[in-house]
C-alpha cells in the first residue's frame, strides 16, 4: 500500500509534469509563431517527455494501490523576448523540477518507502540530462548571439530532435 504522504506528493509531481508539458508546448507555439521550426520541434518532443513523465507517475501511484488526484494546472507564460530568454526560462525550470525529485527523494527516505525510492532514481538521471541538454542550449544561444546565420543552424539542428518523433 502506498504511504499517504508519498501519494499526495507525486500526486503533485503529476500536476508538475504535466505543467512542464505544457509550458513546453507554450514555448513551440512561441518558437512556431518566430518560424523557428526546428526549436518548436524540439519544444514539442520535451512536451511528450513530460507527459510520459507524468504517466509513470500515474501508473506508480496506481501500481501501490493508491488514488490518482488530477488538480488545475495554470495557463503557462506565452511570449519571450528572443529564443534565448525561452530557454532560459526551460533551464530554470528544469531546476525546479530537479528540486522537486531531490524533495521527493528525501520523502521517500524518510518514509522508508524503498520502492518510492528506487522508481525514483530514474527521475534524478533523467533530470541530470534534462538540465544538461538546456544548458548548452543556452551556452550555444550566448555564443550565437545576434547572428542569424547562427540562430538558422541551431534551429536547423534543434529540429533534428523533432524529426525523430
Amino acid at each position: 500500500m502506498l504511504n499517504r504522504k508519498i501519494q499526495e506528493e507525486f500526486n503533485k509531481q503529476i500536476n508538475e509534469e504535466l505543467a512542464s508539458a505544457y509550458i513546453y508546448l507554450s514555448m513551440a507555439a512561441y518558437f512556431e509563431s518566430q518560424n523557428l521550426k526546428g526549436m518548436a520541434g524540439w519544444m514539442r518532443v520535451q512536451a511528450k517527455e513530460e507527459q510520459e513523465h507524468a504517466m509513470k507517475f500515474y501508473g506508480f501511484i496506481n501500481e501501490r494501490g493508491g488514488r490518482v488526484q488530477l488538480e488545475s494546472i495554470a495557463g503557462p507564460k506565452t511570449d519571450w523576448k528572443s529564443p534565448l530568454s525561452a530557454f532560459e526560462d526551460a533551464h530554470k525550470h528544469e531546476i525546479h523540477i530537479t528540486g522537486r525529485i531531490n524533495g521527493l527523494l528525501e520523502l521517500a527516505r524518510k518514509e522508508r518507502d524503498s520502492a518510492a525510492e528506487i522508481f525514483l532514481h530514474w527521475f534524478v538521471s533523467e533530470q541530470v540530462e534534462e538540465e544538461s541538454n538546456v544548458t548548452e542550449i543556452v551556452a550555444k544561444l550566448k555564443m550565437i548571439g545576434e547572428s542569424s546565420s547562427g540562430l538558422l543552424y541551431l534551429d536547423k539542428e534543434l529540429g533534428k530532435r523533432g524529426s525523430k518523433d
